[in-house]
C-alpha cells in the first residue's frame, strides 16, 4: 500500500506530520503527541463532525499519534495499530503512560472495581483492546478488602490507573482468562476468533463486537492471535499472508481469505465462509458457493483474490 494513501497519510491542506516535511508541502507541520483510547471504542471520522462518515474505530488502549486538537473537541491523528488517519473525539483520549501488557481475547469483557464478578462493573472492553496490568502484589490491599478471597482474586488481572472509561484515576480488575500477554508468541487459530463473533451486528467502519464490518472481522481475528493486519479489504488483499492462484478456490482451507471488490470473508473449512456482511447485517456463516452466487447477483462481481494466512 502506497505511503501516500490518504487513509494512511497524516496530511491535510493546512497541516502535516513533521515526519512528512520535505515530502508533502503544508503551511505548517506538527510533531505527534502520543495518546491512548480510554473509551470502549473511539469513532474515527472523515471530518470533525458527529455526522461525518465513520471510517474506523480505535479500540480501548490503542495508541494514537495526535497532531492537532481543535476547540470543538476533536483530535486529528493516526492510529498506531494500522496507520489509519482521522478525527476522534478528544474526550475519548488520554495521555499515554505505561505500555500495555495484555490484550483482550474475549468478544467483550468487563472491568470490575474489585476482583468479584458480582460487583457492578466500571466499564467494558472489546476484543483486541489493550490494557496495562500491575503486579498482583500491588493489589494485595484491595484484594484483602474484597468479598472474594485469595484463590478467587487470583483469577483476575489488576489494571493500572487510567484503564477505566469514566475515571482515569481508577484501575479495576479484569477476568484473567479473557486476556493474553502482549508478549505472547504469535499463533493460534484466527478462524476460531471469527467464529466467536458470529451474530455480532454489521456496522460500516465498526471494529468491535457491538458492530463491525467485513475487514474489521479479519483484522480483529488476526490481531487477537498476535498477527498484524491492515484495516481495509483492499489493503488485506495486497498484504496479508500469501496470494493463492484462482484454482485454489476449489481447495481452500480453514483461515484462508476470499476477496471480492470491497468485501472479504474467511474460510472455516473448504466450503464454508464466515463474514460480516450487509446482506445478513451481522457476522454470519454460509456456504462459499451461496455467497459467491448471491454477491454476483447483487452486482458485487466475482471473487477477485485469495490469500492464505499462515
Amino acid at each position: 500500500m502506497s505511503a501516500r494513501d490518504p487513509r494512511l497519510t497524516p496530511a491535510r491542506p493546512d497541516l502535516a506530520a513533521e515526519s512528512l516535511r520535505g515530502e508533502i508541502p503544508a503551511p505548517r507541520y506538527a510533531a505527534p503527541r502520543r495518546m491512548v483510547v480510554r473509551a470502549y471504542a473511539a469513532s474515527v471520522r472523515r471530518a470533525p463532525r458527529r455526522d461525518a462518515p465513520l471510517d474506523t474505530e480505535a479500540l480501548h488502549g490503542e495508541a494514537v499519534d495526535v497532531y492537532d486538537m481543535d476547540d470543538e473537541g476533536w483530535a486529528w491523528g493516526q492510529l498506531l495499530v494500522d496507520g489509519y488517519v482521522g478525527y476522534l473525539p478528544a474526550d475519548d483520549l488520554i495521555a499515554a503512560e505505561a505500555a500495555p501488557t495484555h490484550r483482550v481475547v474475549a468478544p467483550r469483557t468487563f472491568i470490575y472495581p474489585v476482583p468479584d464478578i458480582k460487583a457492578p462493573p466500571l466499564g467494558a472492553l472489546p476484543l483486541a483492546a489493550s490494557v496495562t496490568g500491575v503486579a498482583a502484589a500491588a493489589g494485595a490491599e484491595a484484594m484483602a478488602k474484597s468479598a472474594v478471597a485469595g484463590a478467587a482474586a487470583a483469577r483476575f488481572v489488576r489494571l493500572a490507573q487510567g484503564n477505566t472509561q469514566g475515571n482515569a484515576q481508577e484501575g479495576g480488575y479484569v477476568y484473567a482468562a479473557h486476556l493474553a500477554l502482549q508478549t505472547a508468541q504469535a499463533g493460534g487459530d484466527h478462524a476460531s476468533v471469527a467464529e466467536k463473533l458470529v451474530g455480532a451486528p454489521y456496522l460500516w467502519g465498526g471494529r468491535s463486537s457491538l458492530g463491525l464490518d467485513c475487514s474489521a472481522l479479519v483484522q480483529l481475528s488476526l490481531l487477537t492471535v498476535g498477527k498484524t493486519c491492515p484495516r481495509d479489504s483492499d489493503m488485506q488483499a495486497a498484504e496479508v499472508g500469501a496470494a493463492l492462484p484462482a484454482e485454489a478456490l476449489e481447495a481452500l482451507t480453514r483461515g484462508d481469505l476470499v476477496f471480492w471488490r470491497g468485501h472479504v470473508g474467511m474460510m472455516l473449512d473448504q466450503r464454508t465462509l464466515v463474514h460480516a456482511n450487509g446482506h445478513h447485517m451481522q457476522v454470519a456463516i454460509e456456504p462459499l458457493a451461496a455467497a459467491i452466487a448471491r454477491i454476483a447477483d447483487a452486482g458485487g462481481g466475482p471473487v477477485t483474490a485469495l490469500r492464505a494466512v499462515s
